[in-house]
């Protein structure tokens, strides 16, 4: 009895010493994570998803005499997109992103191969080498494609000097260039996962399969593929998202002659002043694409990551 009247609990001031430092230690790592995570949550809430409140509220009005707005709230906007001539823009940009995330990954895939395959000595001036478009401007870079593609350019000085053509070629202010503008602009998006992804591959399990009578084809679509398709699928995301929604590469390569809708949207809000109109272009594009990615996620993409 002696012995378990020792053992008795602490007393008050002792058992109450562990639960205030306790909640001091709560209080301090919420301090902590308010801190860090204050100024990128203000900086999205105050010019992001305000703006994009705004936007969508935009969406359901209607457009007055001269732009202005009025408050009418209607679905009008969401109709009016229903047309087959807007469709058709929609579409067409679809099949250009399309087709700028299919040559950006059959262009990227054996360049960050052969990075993550170079010597290391080597891989941070291979680097170097994708990041520097990155240190000029985009827009000088379209100019850039410009010079090369219009009618005295170099394209066709350099095909007329070596007699292959007498005429010069129409390369400018064609979905081709429009097409050559957003790779060139893209393709470092699709690089850089893909050697993230390939530089982490075992490849021991390539010449595991070589052992076993695989063919090299077989190798890499059944091994090496599978294995980096987390960069693949990162890569691709990183360019078809920007290339649906162009509007300085098509509106300067395109010439006016090649519309995508992001020039559609452009034109709304600058030209035609159809703000409503625009906003609900600007989230049905927004909805589809965010869909489309999800969907992707779910049934083949999950799979990858």
């Amino acid at each position: 009895m002696a012995i378990a009247d020792r053992v008795e609990a602490p007393p008050e001031e002792a058992s109450g010493l562990p639960d205030r430092l306790r909640r001091a230690i709560r209080t301090r790592t919420g301090l902590q994570l308010s801190g860090l995570l204050g100024p990128g949550a203000f900086w999205l809430i105050v010019f992001f998803l305000v703006p994009l409140a705004v936007v969508f509220a935009y969406s359901f009005a209607t457009r007055g005499p001269y732009g202005t707005i009025r408050w009418t709230l209607t679905l009008a906007n969401y109709r009016q997109f229903a047309d087959w001539l807007y469709i058709k823009v929609f579409l067409f940009s679809l099949l250009i992103a399309v087709l700028t995330t299919v040559i950006c990954l059959l262009v990227g895939y054996p360049f960050a191969y052969v990075m993550s395959r170079a010597p290391r000595r080597w891989r941070n001036a291979l680097l170097i080498l994708v990041m520097v478009p990155f240190w000029t401007n985009f827009l000088v870079r379209t100019y850039a494609i410009m010079l090369l593609l219009r009618s005295e350019g170099l394209v066709n000085s350099f095909l007329r000097s070596i007699g292959l053509i007498d005429q010069p070629l129409n390369l400018l202010y064609t979905p081709g260039a429009v097409v050559l503008g957003l790779v060139y602009g893209y393709l470092p998006f699709m690089i850089l996962p893909l050697y993230a992804s390939i530089e982490k591959f075992d490849f021991s399990l390539v010449e595991a399969a070589q052992d076993l009578g695989a063919s090299a084809r077989r190798v890499f679509l059944r091994v090496m593929l599978p294995l980096t398709m987390p960069g693949v699928v990162a890569g691709s995301i990183l360019v078809f998202i920007p290339s649906v929604g162009a509007f300085v590469t098509p509106d300067l390569l395109g010439g006016g002659k090649v519309v995508m809708i992001g020039n559609l949207i452009q034109q709304q809000f600058l030209t035609a002043r159809h703000w409503p109109f625009g906003s609900a272009i600007s989230f049905v594009l927004m909805a589809i694409v965010l869909a489309s990615t999800l969907a992707y996620f779910r049934s083949g993409g999950e799979r990858a990551v």
